[in-house]
């Protein structure tokens, strides 16, 4: 009997498969510029059943990287307040984040992008499509200013996390969340809502 030739059915190899090709796809083509028929393609199945494993293009470029939680769903609470407190809160959801058991996987995203340049890349466009993207259009920046005030933003964030959790610098690395809140918000609140210009 001859075997049947075809798209694949699902499986657990199936969706480990098309983590794989989505992987590629991102790193080499970026998020926007990558579709998921692209991906189905490559990998041998439907796209309905990209969607029917990852619902959207966004949960799947997540789940490519082991992100272990959804910006979508966080990012708008940081502006909960308005603009002007926005810079203590995104300090305390990024502790929070990392303080809990979800803190581990991002730490060991944050070492394999050191050491490759795949990942690199996959976490740079991460932090570029899904979560500075989303803080623009959440914090409502001045199109000119927005892209320097994010990458300032996420530089004190990333530097935070290096220190705390994987250089684990004292006493930073043991402050309470607040103490943190407190010391850092101010500087992140002045990349968000304060002057960029030498002159000021």
């Amino acid at each position: 009997m001859m075997k049947r030739i075809g798209r694949r059915r699902g499986s657990p190899d199936t969706r480990e498969s098309i983590l794989e090709v989505a992987r590629r796809h991102f790193a080499d083509k970026g998020f926007d510029a990558t579709t998921v028929r692209a991906i189905a393609s490559e990998a041998g199945v439907d796209p309905a059943m990209i969607h029917h494993y990852f619902g959207t293009k966004e949960e799947l470029f997540r789940q490519s990287l082991s992100i272990p939680f959804d910006p979508a769903t966080m990012i708008p609470k940081i502006v909960a307040e308005g603009q002007e407190h926005a810079g203590e809160n995104l300090i305390r959801m990024f502790v929070g984040v990392w303080d809990s058991p979800l803190g581990a996987a991002g730490a060991a995203l944050i070492r394999s992008a050191m050491s490759n340049e795949w990942t690199t890349r996959l976490l740079r466009e991460f932090i570029s499509t899904q979560i500075l993207r989303r803080v623009i259009a959440e914090l409502k920046l001045d199109p000119v200013e927005a892209p320097l005030r994010a990458s300032l933003v996420a530089s004190q964030l990333a530097g935070l996390a290096m220190m705390r959790y994987i250089v684990k610098l004292e006493p930073i690395a043991s402050l309470p969340v607040e103490d943190l809140v407190h010391a850092v918000g101010p500087n992140v609140q002045r990349y968000i809502t304060g002057s960029l210009s030498a002159a000021a």
